[in-house]
């Protein structure tokens, strides 16, 4: 079996980085765009409430999302930033108390929401099996990523994002980098050696990957839409910024997978027979 974590799995770690809609002010539905599509019924421009978001920030067809043509709303994920911002950011004031502050909110909205997703990524990587030197950076940067979550408003929108984004994205690859030195040890001694490897190609979309040894497999960024990895063994795998839109991950174990967040899950078709890792869950809609 690969090592990959170092540490025992901590719940706590990534509390505040999950969704907790009851503290927010329905922000997800004021700033974001979307366009008809499958996922979505309608157009909505960013900055404009939905249709569907009520007074008191609730969505009216919360229960019938998908039957009602708002599958895209099911899948979406803030990393906990809605909250960070209405209940931290704001203390407690909403955009329709202070109509003056809705652009404004939305816009820091959009930034906390990068924000938090790197600290989810930084957190993973802190309790990978990495070297002490890496994970003494790790731990560095989450720190200094959690002190500009808690700036202000404005001190939010005049930060140079795209800079912090590249100080972390160096450190990730530097701790996915060292959990695959590991995983290709294993792999040289293992049977699933023998299995086809994985195409260079970056187009996987509907391919079926089901005969192909997907262990410690770089899939960073891919294109993996429909493709089908039932039942496949993603230990080790990297995972960022995969797109797994209609991934059939039916069987497939991702316990042991890196860098997967809830929001690529819920996008994906899995079943109870899904493994994910500790952070994550089974969405209600999937399959038995």
């Amino acid at each position: 079996m690969i090592n990959i974590h170092k540490n025992i799995y901590n719940n706590k770690l990534f509390d505040e980085l999950k969704i907790d809609c009851k503290k927010c002010f329905g922000l997800c539905c004021v700033a974001l765009y979307f366009s008809v599509s499958d996922r979505f019924l309608i157009d909505k421009e960013s900055g404009k409430p939905c249709i569907n978001l009520q007074s008191d920030f609730k969505c009216s067809l919360h229960n019938n999302l998908i039957k009602r043509g708002f599958k895209g709303c099911t899948a979406y994920d803030c990393f906990g930033s809605g909250q960070k911002v209405a209940q931290v950011t704001y203390k407690g004031i909403d955009w329709m108390q202070s109509p003056e502050l809705a652009n404004q909110m939305s816009e820091v909205f959009l930034i906390m929401r990068q924000l938090h997703e790197m600290l989810w990524y930084l957190k993973e990587a802190s309790i990978l099996n990495i070297s002490d030197t890496i994970k003494s950076k790790t731990d560095l940067i989450i720190e200094e990523t959690e002190k500009i979550t808690n700036m202000s408003p404005e001190q939010l929108i005049d930060l140079d994002i795209t800079s912090h984004r590249a100080k972390v994205n160096s450190l990730l690859s530097q701790a996915s980098e060292s959990v695959m030195r590991k995983v290709k040890s294993f792999i040289k001694t293992s049977t699933f050696k023998t299995m086809k490897k994985l195409s260079k190609n970056i187009d996987l979309i509907g391919v079926d990957l089901r005969k192909t040894n997907l262990i410690g497999a770089d899939l960073k960024g891919r294109f993996l839409i429909a493709a089908n990895l039932k039942d496949t063994d993603l230990s080790g795998a990297n995972l960022i910024g995969a797109d797994l839109r209609d991934c059939d991950i039916r069987g497939a174990n991702l316990e042991n997978s890196i860098f997967l967040t809830q929001l690529q899950v819920n996008t994906a078709k899995g079943d109870s027979n899904t493994k994910l890792p500790a952070s994550l869950v089974h969405p209600k809609y999937w399959g038995k």
